[in-house]
């Protein structure tokens, strides 16, 4: 070969591999780039663990479930490793193996549903330290975790006035799963919105000592309704299905029967139909659905907030109240909605416990 034709020949190799390195340093360039600010749905994964009440709950952890799904719709994720899943714990000893599980599995980030997951999230999140993860309605103190909160008692002083002023009997019930600060929180919240209507009502509650079992909340609902009570607020998961049971059967036995639920956490309208009746009277809803998606959000775009705890209130619509279709007539509603604007301007402060 003639150096003339040699010196071409290792010209076009030279530029080839210097192509080829430039390519390679933008591809680089790109990855370090999306990684930093939480990459596309492909390098971004997010999964949850229920606690007892299951996925199909119809109440809390199905919400925590949709907030996911929606997440994953949103960003074009595809459910599975690598995308969006969940594990389901059927007693508090499945709470640890399961974060385990999708912190093995690269989960970017893992859910935890509920206060009792706090120790197992706490544990865990020390651990693995590169794994980041946000707990539902409890507290862990640690650099990788997100505490989330609600304040329930904003959302249940609604209900208990929508309950006072729609009560036929003055007589009211509420069927709590177990007796822990979250919980207690709706009881509270109730309890005071009741009052601040009428004062001299006493509230009739039970707390179950479970959140899924619906046999406890068919008992606990038929006791009161044969009190005389007249409408139910249930904050029971899925032992709050027991008491729809119990008002469904009332009803189906008797068209004229004055039975009332107010749901909790999902709009639970579904679950109260009758044929063409329905014993729904309101939901409270908890947007345990949009706290989950705006924590998503904030991971995925690099500001997860570790070691923070953010609390969603009506000044947000974490909590509300949904539409009654016309089980709640509009002068009442619009009762409800001056308490709602006295919370929000200040001017009544809910309690978390009751007195």
């Amino acid at each position: 070969m003639s150096k003339r034709k040699y010196g071409l020949a290792l010209s076009l190799v030279l530029a080839a591999s210097a192509l080829l390195g430039a390519c390679g340093t933008d591809k680089d360039k790109e990855k370090d780039t999306s990684s930093s600010t939480g990459g596309n749905a492909s390098d971004f994964s997010i999964a949850m663990v229920t606690d007892v009440g299951g996925i199909d709950d119809k109440s809390f952890n199905q919400s925590a479930w949709e907030g996911i799904k929606q997440f994953g719709k949103d960003h074009n994720m595809s459910e599975g490793d690598g995308g969006y899943a969940y594990l389901q714990s059927k007693d508090d000893s499945d709470y640890t193996p399961n974060l385990n599980a999708l912190t093995r599995r690269d989960f970017d980030l893992v859910f935890g549903v509920g206060f009792l997951m706090e120790d197992a999230i706490n544990t865990i999140a020390e651990q693995q330290k590169e794994t980041n993860y946000a707990i539902i309605d409890g507290v862990v103190d640690q650099p990788n975790v997100a505490s989330i909160l609600f304040k329930e008692q904003e959302g249940a002083y609604l209900a208990g006035v929508a309950a006072a002023l729609m009560t036929k009997t003055d007589k009211i019930g509420f069927v709590g799963g177990m007796e822990i600060p979250v919980i207690e929180r709706f009881e509270a919240g109730f309890v005071a919105g009741v009052a601040a209507v009428k004062p001299d009502l006493k509230v009739d509650v039970k707390y179950t000592g479970s959140f899924d079992d619906a046999a406890l909340g068919k008992a606990a609902a038929g006791r009161m309704y044969s009190s005389g009570i007249d409408i139910i607020f249930h904050a029971a998961g899925g032992t709050g299905n027991g008491v729809f049971s119990e008002a469904k059967e009332r009803k189906e036995a008797d068209k004229n029967a004055d039975v009332w639920v107010i749901g909790v956490d999902s709009d639970q309208y579904e679950e109260g139909k009758v044929g063409e009746e329905n014993i729904t009277l309101t939901s409270m809803l908890k947007r345990v659905d949009v706290a989950v998606q705006d924590i998503s959000n904030l991971a995925k775009e690099g500001k997860f907030p570790g070691g923070e705890t953010k609390v969603y209130g009506l000044h947000d619509d974490g909590v509300a109240l949904a539409d009654s279709r016309g089980a709640i007539p509009q002068d009442v509603l619009d009762q409800v909605e001056e308490y709602k604007q006295k919370i929000a301007d200040g001017e009544i402060e809910v309690p978390e416990f009751a007195k």
